[in-house]
């Protein structure tokens, strides 16, 4: 038996945006990952690892083009908005 797929999430993020977010959180998972090799204390881990969860998020909406938090507070770039039919821009 087929699974149904979910649809696709809708482009939130401009495409500049999604180029920094990349970037940014490849950085980030790249940092945080050579920080971790050579941390020593328990809070130390527990920031670098926070730091790599949060580089693998910027990496994974700014390749997919959505940012679930944009979503949930109604927002979307007004470069983005003039392509949405029925939506008014500010």
């Amino acid at each position: 038996m087929a699974t149904p797929h979910a649809p696709a999430p809708k482009i939130n993020i401009t495409r500049t945006e999604r180029v920094a977010r990349v970037v940014v959180g490849a950085a980030g998972i790249v940092g945080g990952v050579l920080l971790l090799a050579g941390a020593h204390a328990a809070v130390a881990v527990v920031f670098e690892v926070l730091l790599v969860l949060a580089g693998l998020d910027l990496l994974v909406t700014g390749a997919r083009g959505h940012c679930p938090l944009y979503a949930k507070l109604g927002y979307l770039p007004a470069s983005l908005a003039h392509s949405v039919p029925g939506r008014a821009t500010r």
